[in-house]
């Protein structure tokens, strides 16, 4: 039985910061269904350590959900947040946040409530900024992507009582907001409130998160050539800064490849026309794409999850 720390509701246009340590759970429920709810998340003890969205759905796709991972930045990349419960399964990690200047030059609104300026005021009370607000994991979100490459949203089917537990796999501030999107599909054109809880996770919810890799690429502040963040806002040159690019200067080596007359012809018919003659690019690219396939599912760019 998980143990409640704490229960609050979420009213239309605002949003909390909360303190959300390595073993709680935050739950985020539908109260009325329906609801979208933007979510941001800082490492506690360093916020430019942050929830990233292009590494997140790199690793799970457009819309990830249960079993999922929330991961950080480069060059940290770590999983800041775990996915143990979802009762819809229908998230988006493609589309940003709502902003004022969406409302403004779409409908004409001067004035709209936006999930950015929330995200904003609620970080403030830990000393963010608005340019601290990133790209927000939009959960109950329903999108999807079409064969033009087009992105589009749909109504969704959250109902009262539907819920996602995110649980902090390191310290974190959460940053939920209601979705201030009133006029556009996201939240079936209204806004509802949302109810948030914190559990103490139990040692069977800590059991069921799978390992993630541990790596030296992982780096901290620590390990920067410049660890210190930038005060002030204008940019100006290092006059002492020398380049110290990393793997420089990149060496080619060529590796000669003999084929039988049999592997010849199932090359020949498997090679891709993007090569056109250059028969060593047609042959790195079956190398690698086999290898993808084999150890990454195709997936390319993925880090290896343990299941």
């Amino acid at each position: 039985m998980r143990t409640v720390l704490e229960t609050r509701i979420l009213e239309p246009g605002t949003g909390k910061a909360i303190e959300l340590l390595a073993g709680q759970i935050l739950r985020i429920e539908q109260v009325e269904g329906g609801q979208c709810v933007d979510f941001n998340a800082f490492n506690l003890h360093d916020y430019k350590e942050f929830m990233h969205c292009g590494r997140t759905r790199t690793v799970h796709g457009f819309n990830p959900t249960e079993g999922t991972f929330l991961w950080s930045q480069p060059p940290r990349e770590r999983a800041l947040l775990y996915i143990l419960k979802d009762t819809v399964k229908r998230n988006d990690v493609l589309f940003p946040r709502c902003s004022a200047y969406l409302y403004e030059s779409a409908y004409g609104f001067h004035d709209h409530t936006n999930c950015h300026d929330i995200q904003a005021e609620a970080q403030r009370e830990y000393g963010l900024t608005p340019d601290d607000v990133h790209d927000s994991f939009n959960f109950f979100m329903n999108t999807e992507v079409g064969m033009d490459g087009k992105a589009t949203i749909t109504r969704q089917s959250s109902k009262a009582g539907d819920f996602v537990d995110l649980l902090a796999l390191t310290d974190v501030l959460a940053v939920p907001n209601v979705c201030g999107a009133d006029v556009m599909r996201t939240s079936n054109f209204s806004l509802k409130p949302i109810r948030l809880t914190i559990f103490e996770a139990t040692d069977e919810d800590m059991a069921a998160v799978p390992p993630t890799p541990v790596l030296r690429s992982q780096r901290t502040p620590k390990d920067f050539r410049q660890p210190t963040i930038k005060a002030d806002r204008e940019l100006y040159r290092d006059t002492a800064y020398t380049p110290a690019f990393t793997n420089v200067p990149i060496r080619t080596e060529e590796v000669t490849v003999t084929l039988s007359e049999e592997e010849a012809a199932l090359f020949d018919a498997a090679r891709l026309p993007l090569y056109g003659d250059d028969e060593g690019a047609a042959l790195r690219d079956m190398v690698f794409t086999w290898w993808e396939e084999t150890y990454l599912g195709g997936k390319a760019g993925a880090p290896v999850i343990d299941k």
